[in-house]
């Protein structure tokens, strides 16, 4: 009898775990279908989202954040009707975390553009990242799209296909050219706020005061 090598069995464990977790979305919603545009966890129909975001939130449809990994992304979505869950996942942090933009938002973007788009998915995707579905983690998780972006695109390949106008940028800038210096934008051709935006928000702060919002929700009462 023949044994299947390593890479064949993380493989095919990896697609197991993906299954288990289409299967879970969909007993989510089968059971809870009021989920599809409410909070699984009602303390969040408290949680004190912007109340007026349409620019914010145009930005971040079009690829325009000036967070480069989020506007790449964003930029493939638009483009080819797909993008990476690890990608999915970011943009979505930044939306719901550092924007504070309601998820609802988020799910109906996805829910128009993504060519594999599927309510239950969506739903608990979405969910699970703003932090108000099954969630049993005891925090409250906030993507940092920079090292994100240093450790799965290393080299900035990814980055530099969808916005072509950081392409000549050096790797130590590509996933936070705000930080570069003026000299190296300059090599590169680059005009922050011109030519590529500068950042919508600061990770920073935004995800303080993420936290802070967070704090008021879950000492309510479910």
């Amino acid at each position: 009898s023949s044994t299947a090598s390593p890479g064949a069995t993380a493989t095919s464990e990896a697609w197991l775990r993906q299954l288990a977790w289409r299967e879970f979305s969909h007993h989510l919603l089968y059971h809870f279908p009021h989920t599809a545009l409410q909070p699984l966890d009602p303390r969040f129909d408290k949680f004190p989202w912007r109340s007026e975001y349409a620019e914010q939130l145009t930005c971040w449809q079009k690829g325009l954040t000036g967070i480069p990994i989020v506007d790449a992304g964003m930029r493939e979505l638009w483009t080819t009707g797909y993008m990476h869950n690890r990608v999915r996942m970011l943009v979505a942090s930044l939306l719901t975390k550092n924007l504070r933009i309601p998820w609802q938002e988020g799910a109906r973007w996805f829910w128009d553009t993504l060519v594999d788009a599927d309510l239950a998915n969506n739903t608990m995707g979405w969910q699970w990242t703003a932090g108000s579905g099954a969630d049993a983690a005891p925090y409250f998780r906030i993507f940092n799209p920079v090292l994100q972006g240093e450790k799965f695109d290393q080299g900035g390949q990814y980055v530099r296909r969808w916005i072509p106008e950081l392409a000549n940028l050096g790797d130590k800038y590509i996933h936070q050219p705000w930080s570069a210096d003026p000299a190296d934008l300059a090599d590169a051709g680059i005009r922050l706020g011109i030519d590529y935006p500068e950042p919508l928000v600061d990770l920073k702060s935004t995800r303080k005061d993420a936290l802070v919002a967070w704090d008021r929700v879950k000492r309510q009462r479910a």
